[in-house]
């Protein structure tokens, strides 16, 4: 008989789920003849009802009477999901995905999935093996979100793996965990306190990410590749069209090609408010190349609007983890760097109602600045690319905003938590080592 019955102890429900009670589970037993003639029989144990154990059989006899579908079962039975997810992450998402999110989803493949279920046969995994390892993740004392970003990078990679016909379904689409809202998203800064943050880091290493972050809206890597070769101080504007390339060694003194944006890239227009910013960092620098000059010691010109006093580029991931600190020092409401952007999104929106302007500022997708302003909204394509705003439009909601920040009464020390030793503070990050 191709299938068997047999009684279990503990029986798995037709979602692959352990019912903690023993019953009646089918095995599907086949045996056929490989194409060199030996005799051999293909296995797959514990389906829960007779009707899916026999339309797995019906597929699967098919599939064995043909010689090329052979091979190909065979090696798909003895390979691992850790196989599969490390062949798949170097040979799908190192080539498609950006560098960051191909870091990403090999972190998460080798810390929070292969440990798990990486010894599994790939076509053995079911959504009860998955939904266990969720719940390992998070008895672990990690969040519910490191476990549903496990989640999504499996999903991806078993899609795949369906498509390539390795498995017959997705197991991390059919489980039965429940990850929640996660961690409350930081309320944006107000143009208040906007105006407060810009005050108390002047004349610091954070002024400038703070001003083309907090005001502009830009990318962390977009900051620190800004180049003054794209600034025009005679026109007042500059353009985002290259960024810092992902994970530059903390050594690093010289960056021989920058990465192309996330997006596309676009002309922003320096304000009234931010040019005076702009003005003071050239001459910063211009100060740091003849100090540096006149000591002997050497100024490594990378053409940066944000760099190091030596000329270095900053690297990306202290500006994440140092801006935190900053903010506790000054005793501001915790939010990331990246929030910022947020920010900037966000009171430019409900300052202006400007939704498409506000995404070209930002560089966003429409999609993306929806998601961004928390509105659901559906966008075609082809919306996108007529929607053309021009400069002008830019200028007047970046004036409009940056207007509101300028005429804004800096929030008081007991909203914003402001410290009472200020120069202290200020001096302690004009000075610490980048």
């Amino acid at each position: 008989m191709a299938i068997r019955t047999r009684q279990a102890k503990n029986k798995r429900d037709s979602n692959g789920v352990l019912t903690g009670r023993p019953g009646t589970v089918y095995d599907v037993d086949i045996k056929y003849t490989a194409p060199d003639g030996a005799k051999k029989s293909y296995t797959k144990r514990g389906f829960a009802t007779k009707r899916e154990a026999a339309q797995h059989e019906a597929e699967m006899k098919t599939k064995l009477q043909n010689p090329g579908q052979i091979a190909s079962i065979t090696s798909q039975r003895k390979q691992t999901v850790a196989a599969y997810l490390n062949d798949w992450v170097e040979s799908y998402a190192r080539v498609n995905l950006r560098p960051s999110t191909y870091d990403g989803y090999k972190k998460t493949i080798a810390n929070y999935i292969n440990p798990y279920i990486g010894g599994v046969a790939l076509n053995q995994l079911t959504p009860a093996m998955v939904d266990k390892m969720f719940q390992q993740i998070i008895d672990k004392g990690l969040k519910p979100s490191t476990a549903a970003g496990a989640k999504r990078v499996l999903s991806v990679a078993l899609s795949h793996a369906r498509k390539y016909r390795y498995i017959e379904t997705n197991a991390a689409k059919d489980t039965l965990t429940k990850f929640g809202k996660g961690d409350k998203t930081p309320d944006p800064y107000t143009p208040e306190q906007v105006k407060l943050l810009m005050q108390r880091v002047e004349g610091t290493v954070w002024e400038m990410p703070v001003i083309l972050g907090g005001l502009y809206g830009m990318r962390r890597s977009e900051i620190l590749g800004l180049r003054w070769r794209n600034v025009d101080l005679e026109n007042n504007t500059f353009d985002v069209t290259e960024q810092l390339p992902f994970k530059v060694p903390p050594k690093t003194k010289v960056i021989e090609e920058m990465a192309p944006p996330k997006s596309n890239g676009r002309k922003l227009p320096i304000t009234e408010l931010a040019r005076p910013f702009f003005l003071k960092q050239f001459a910063m620098q211009e100060v740091q190349k003849e100090q540096a000059a006149k000591e002997g010691k050497p100024y490594y010109d990378n053409d940066l609007v944000v760099a190091k006093p030596d000329g270095a580029p900053i690297n990306a991931s202290w500006v994440s983890s140092q801006f935190g600190k900053l903010l506790e020092d000054l005793e501001m409401p915790h939010i990331r760097f990246h929030d910022l952007r947020h920010t900037a999104a966000t009171n430019m929106h409900q300052l202006t109602g400007d939704f498409y302007t506000v995404g070209e500022v930002l560089g966003h997708t429409l999609a993306g600045i929806g998601a961004s302003l928390g509105l659901s909204m559906n966008f075609e394509a082809v919306t996108a690319r007529y929607v053309d705003v021009r400069l002008e439009r830019k200028k007047e909601v970046l004036d409009t905003y940056h207007g509101a920040v300028e005429k804004a009464a800096p929030a008081q020390a007991k909203e914003a938590g402001a410290k009472t030793e200020k120069g202290t503070t200020k001096k302690k990050h004009k000075e610490m080592e980048l």
